[in-house]
């Protein structure tokens, strides 16, 4: 690196420490495209929501409404008037799923403000950052196991559908080059194809052997506890190695991009900061306690999400795959809304990377902690009775995996979104599945 008081020298010398950022100079950015590094690829953002300083009240309130809601029926039923099944079931969904996306916001702001405490760097804050925006599936599934393994199940699986869905028409929307293509955040386009090959591996194989299985000698007509710990464990495997590699991969463009730039130390201490800009600066005290309310927060909500479950099932009498359905499409709502604001502020790589990671990490961190828990529930909760059987739904989940990775692995091949064909395709093949589902497999 050259020596700082020579750069400082240096006339008309432009702020490269903001290079890949949003509004960062064109001269710095041309300086990386000579070097063969495509500035609008590189995955470096800023973290936090403009105004996120003067706006802290917004979640403030809507948490007191959370909680005004969670209070009602108790209070309804104090003053001997309980609310009618219908309502009270309607309300527990309303105020649960609230309750756990402003936790979950609150999770991702306490990460994100101990990351620019302490400095780390963007990709390092950004990776668990994105795997904290999974807690909503994390926790309605984990208050449903004990009510329903199966809806639990089923909620994951959908769950990767709906965000396959969400990822085809987002990406369909994105602004184009002159040969009609958008081109993909490099990390989609390398792991992101490799962890697509093997979830669709992974799911054609468990769908063929829920349907030979028990037309075979072993007679078996359900997964058990073991199978499930075991699958569960592969995912999180295969999770691990991703993340790892995510992480490298950032840290080698990263430094591809110093060197290139031939940053001062200076600059790379301006260049952390830049990302942190809309981040409050925040107390270790403060931290913990927006932490520790997010979880309460997602206790709270998820213990209504589980009264859902109960009077869905129950009282109005859902079967397991149409509950899940409900609860998958609205437990997704924080990383749909995390993609909106991206997308305002044409952050538009950042969004679609948030698009497919909830794709890869349902897959294969929602997923194995859903097979996880019910294996665990099964063997320490009461009931011998297998979760997973060997049904039509389950099978037909499970092998639509294939087709729905495969489909979307060869359109991204190219490093492109789709076109309105390929989303055509992409969102045929997941309302076939649900039309399967919803008329053959729900009963």
């Amino acid at each position: 690196m050259r020596d700082k008081k020579d750069r400082n020298a240096q006339p008309g010398r432009v702020d490269e420490a903001s290079a890949g950022l949003p509004g960062a100079p064109r001269p710095a950015e041309e300086t990386l495209r000579r070097a063969g590094i495509d500035p609008d690829r590189l995955s470096i953002f800023y973290l936090g929501w403009p105004g996120a300083l003067v706006r802290h009240a917004a979640w403030t309130r809507r948490f007191v409404l959370a909680l005004a809601l969670w209070l009602l029926p108790l209070g309804a039923e104090a003053l001997g008037h309980p609310l009618p099944g219908w309502l009270d079931t309607g309300l527990a969904l309303v105020t649960g799923l609230m309750i756990i996306q402003i936790a979950c916001e609150l999770l991702v702001m306490s990460t994100e403000r101990f990351a620019a405490r302490m400095r780390w760097d963007h990709y390092v804050a950004g990776t668990v950052a994105e795997i904290l925006s999974t807690l909503p599936e994390l926790v309605v599934i984990a208050f449903v196991i004990p009510v329903s393994p199966g809806a639990a199940f089923v909620i994951a699986l959908i769950t990767i559908y709906n965000n396959t869905l969400v990822f085809s028409l987002y990406s369909f929307f994105l602004p184009k080059n002159r040969e009609g293509r958008f081109v993909m955040p490099r990390p989609i386009t390398e792991a992101g194809s490799q962890v697509l090959t093997a979830g669709a591996a992974i799911g054609l194989t468990l769908g063929l052997m829920m349907l030979v299985l028990p037309g075979s000698d072993t007679d078996k007509q359900a997964f058990r506890s073991l199978d499930l710990a075991i699958v569960g464990g592969l995912l999180l495997a295969i999770f691990s190695v991703y993340v790892f590699r995510l992480v490298t991969f950032y840290a080698r463009e990263e430094e591809m991009v110093r060197e290139t730039l031939d940053l001062t130390e200076e600059d790379i201490d301006k260049r952390r900061a830049l990302v942190y800009r809309n981040v409050k600066p925040s107390s270790l005290a403060a931290i913990a306690g927006l932490f520790a309310l997010g979880v309460i927060g997602s206790v709270l909500g998820g213990e209504k999400v589980s009264d859902f479950t109960r009077g869905a099932l129950d009282e109005l009498g859902l079967n397991p795959v149409l509950t899940a359905l409900v609860l998958a499409g609205f437990a997704g709502m924080s990383e749909y809304v995390i993609l909106w604001k991206s997308h305002r502020r044409r952050e538009y790589g950042i969004a679609l990377a948030n698009a497919f990671g909830g794709i890869t990490q349902v897959m294969f961190l929602v997923l194995p902690a859903t097979l996880i828990g019910i294996a665990a529930h099964q063997v320490l909760g009461p009931g011998a009775a297998a979760p997973i059987g060997f049904g039509l739904s389950n099978i037909l989940l499970l092998i639509f995996l294939f087709p729905t990775f495969f489909v979307l692995l060869e359109l991204l091949e190219d490093d492109h979104t789709f076109d309105l064909l390929d989303t055509t395709i992409m969102t045929s093949i997941v309302l076939l599945l649900i039309l399967l589902l919803t008329t053959y497999g729900a009963g």
